[in-house]
């Protein structure tokens, strides 16, 4: 005769606070980032941050109010622009020390723009002890988009 034992509904087993499935961030440089391409973590020196774009709503109280700045931030292997939106205004003061998580590259009039969406996130860290590589910024970078068309009628690897 065999004996089982029912636990309560609202007992749950006991997890490790390890959640599973993260794994340890790749940091990368500036240098490396290329466009249309995401999930980049970077540690970088905000440099400048200029508004952009300043809306606000007066109809309701509850409808949020649209900040947006472009920040350049850097690393010891160059620079790129940074668009900050609402709350991330605040965090990209010039001179702080940032840490980027899952940060994607965008495309704005041909050239490469750092963003973090609500899948990322940004960090004030520790003052970092590199110099920033001012004279190479990606941002400035024109790129241009080319569509490869095969011929139909040529023959693969020919």
């Amino acid at each position: 005769m065999s004996t089982t034992t029912k636990t309560a509904p609202s007992q749950k087993p006991q997890q490790s606070n390890a959640k599973p499935g993260l794994r340890k961030p790749v940091f990368t440089k500036v240098e490396l980032l290329k466009p249309e391409t995401g999930g980049h973590t970077l540690v970088a020196k905000v440099l400048s941050s200029n508004p952009v774009l300043q809306k606000g709503r007066s109809v309701s109280q509850h409808l949020r109010q649209t900040r947006i700045s472009e920040c350049l931030i850097g690393d010891e292997t160059g620079t790129i622009l940074f668009t900050a939106r609402n709350d991330q205004v605040d965090l990209m003061k010039p001179g702080a020390t940032v840490i980027v998580r899952n940060a994607r590259i965008d495309m704005f009039k041909g050239s490469m723009r750092l963003a973090v969406d609500k899948w990322g996130r940004i960090e004030v860290t520790e003052p970092a002890n590199f110099v920033v590589k001012e004279d190479n910024n990606l941002s400035l970078v024109e790129y241009e988009l080319v569509n490869v068309q095969e011929d139909a009628g040529a023959p693969l690897g020919s």
